[in-house]
């Protein structure tokens, strides 16, 4: 109670246009971001406008630095601020706009042009492991939201991505990344072709992303378009994900995720991992994806680990209300992702997983593949009333089938393909 009261009371001394960042209320937010993005945010906001500080619309002109000294006058405000990215085109090399600021409030980022990315990667000294696009850091209370496009212009460097023969590649940058960055709001934004990822959160807590549409061509390489890690509350709804790789991919540290009202595909799914890939990782848990859709996807909701040594566990998640068309793999776990070649068994505990009402139509003869560790079997597997047919190519005589390797499972209700045996 006494910290209640002091939260309370530096409330009340910084509260300015109804927010506090000390209590975040998310349905405030929402409405704030569905505000910003009609422009409908009233005189107590002050307005910082990339065009004051030098940007030029012209889509020719590099704006680097002059969208960096508008954040940081709007960041630096004390008083509720909005950064205005207008219409018009903008160009623009690797950015960080880093905090902490100094608003009472949620610092509003109104896009409603359109931001295109420098194609040349020497702006990004040698891939994302180094220098993403766009990156927002250490940041509290944050809402971007607007009818702009973040266009990164990846179409031109794809042709770099050599991840497909490399292990220890170097990504591609990407689009969006948020680190270290809590209560935050993102809405309405569409993002083009990223030379990596379109959105990147790590180190992050109370993430919320609405009615964002995410379009790159199924084969881009690890465009993935979600991607996330070391995260806690992150929610994702009413979201459209066509790209080449995972839609929503969540590694190690991933915590109480929500995925609702997604439409996916073309892109391989709904990915958990991959996992066991790092040292010390920290465990998976609290993940639900709920009422979405997947089309001519290459997996459904897979769950990836690789056979290396490194322990960890991914428990507590729940794949629902499910709708499948054409999708190859719909249902999958992998403990073998990514090197046969080694001969130990994955170290990651994978329980408590519920497939609930999943139905639709698979690609593939093996619609249901559950390939776990010899050393650590999956624990607590369910399928739940699961009605899957096959809509691939009649060119073998291979039966629709589940197939069950190291995996505990109780099945429940009507099952399509048969269970295992």
């Amino acid at each position: 109670m006494a910290a209640f009261a002091i939260v309370m009371m530096v409330c009340l001394v910084l509260i300015h246009g109804g927010q506090c960042k000390g209590l975040f209320n998310a349905a405030e937010a929402l409405h704030k971001a569905k505000d910003a993005e009609n422009g409908d945010i009233g005189p107590d906001v002050k307005a910082f406008n990339v065009l004051d500080y030098g940007a030029k619309p012209d889509g020719k002109t590099d704006t680097s630095i002059n969208f960096r000294r508008t954040f940081e006058a709007a960041c630096n405000f004390h008083g509720d601020a909005m950064m205005v990215i207008p219409e018009g085109e903008f160009l623009m090399g690797p950015v960080l706009f880093s905090g902490p600021c100094s608003n009472p409030s949620l610092l509003i980022i109104q896009v409603n042009g359109i931001v295109k990315a420098q194609s040349n990667m020497a702006y990004y000294r040698g891939g994302g492991d180094d220098t993403d696009w766009i990156t927002f850091q250490a940041i509290d209370g944050l809402i971007v939201s607007g009818r702009g496009t973040f266009h990164g212009q990846g179409s031109q460097v794809w042709g770099f991505n050599d991840c497909a023969r490399k292990s220890n590649c170097v990504r591609l940058p990407a689009t969006l990344k948020f680190i270290k960055v809590t209560d935050a709001i993102i809405r309405g934004i569409k993002s083009i072709d990223p030379k990596g990822f379109h959105i990147m959160i790590s180190m992050s807590r109370n993430f919320r992303i609405f009615s964002v549409d995410l379009q790159a061509p199924g084969d881009s390489p690890n465009t993935d378009g979600i991607h996330m890690s070391k995260s806690d509350l992150v929610k994702i709804s009413k979201t459209v994900i066509a790209t080449g790789d995972d839609c929503v991919s969540m590694i190690h540290g991933s915590t109480n995720i929500s995925i609702k009202k997604v439409i996916c595909g073309p892109g391989h799914g709904f990915s958990i991992g991959s996992l066991g890939h790092y040292d010390d990782e920290a465990d998976v848990s609290g993940i639900i994806v709920k009422n979405c859709s997947l089309r001519e996807t290459d997996n459904g909701v897979r769950i990836k680990t690789y056979k290396t040594d490194s322990p960890s566990k991914a428990s507590g998640i729940i794949f629902q209300d499910l709708i499948m068309t054409r999708v190859r793999n719909p249902i999958i776990i992998d403990q073998e992702y990514g090197n046969t070649k080694y001969s130990q068994p994955s170290k990651v505990r994978i329980s408590d997983v519920h497939y609930i009402n999943i139905r639709g139509t698979s690609a593939s003869k093996v619609a249901v593949d559950l390939l776990c560790s010899a050393s650590n079997p999956c624990q607590g597997i369910h399928l739940d009333n699961v009605n899957l047919q096959y809509a691939g190519p009649p060119n073998d005589d291979m039966p629709f089938s589940s197939n069950c390797r190291n995996a505990r499972v109780a099945y429940h209700g009507f099952q399509s393909p048969p269970p295992c045996r």
